[in-house]
């Protein structure tokens, strides 16, 4: 089995999610992330998907992908062919702030993004598994919440959408 970035670009935003989810819910394959957003492209959308499926598997996923009406392209790369991150929120009581805390930010190089009356928010980006070792870090400090987002990607192979939908013309 292997971690796979899944990149899938759409016209129609509408239900598009739903009619993806099932394809893997389906196959009894678990989703590890998703991230919904706008693309370079006026009008198309990308959707990351973080999967970790056998080669075989991926290769029917993204075919399965691409019936999907709406679905202009998808494609499929292992990690090390695509550059990505994610990002973590963690929100921690004022009482727990101390020099040790302090040590910790520094070395994740996390930053205080809102400071209030009971409560500091830190964020960090990074990988999912430096997001989850601060996570782990943390969680002595009284860690109040908690909150990681899917995996932002790039691939780092050439390719272009917008070449792609001029080949379709």
């Amino acid at each position: 089995m292997n971690r796979y970035t899944i990149l899938v670009y759409t016209e129609n935003f509408i239900g598009i999610l739903n009619r993806i989810t099932i394809i893997f819910t389906r196959r009894g394959i678990n989703i590890n992330a998703l991230t919904a957003s706008e693309s370079r492209l006026d009008g198309i959308h990308k959707i990351t998907i973080e999967v970790t499926v056998t080669p075989e598997q991926i290769e029917h996923l993204v075919k399965q992908i691409e019936k999907v009406v709406d679905v202009i392209k998808a494609y499929y790369f292992m990690d090390d062919e695509v550059v990505y991150q994610e990002i973590a929120l963690y929100k921690i009581p004022i009482a727990s702030l101390d020099p040790s805390l302090e040590k910790v930010i520094r070395q994740f190089n996390a930053h205080i993004i809102a400071a209030e009356k009971e409560f500091v928010v830190l964020e960090f980006t990074g990988h999912k598994e430096d997001t989850q070792a601060l996570l782990e870090i943390l969680k002595p400090f009284d860690l109040l919440e908690f909150s990681r987002s899917g995996r932002v990607a790039i691939a780092k192979p050439r390719f272009s959408v917008q070449e792609f939908l001029n080949n379709q013309t």
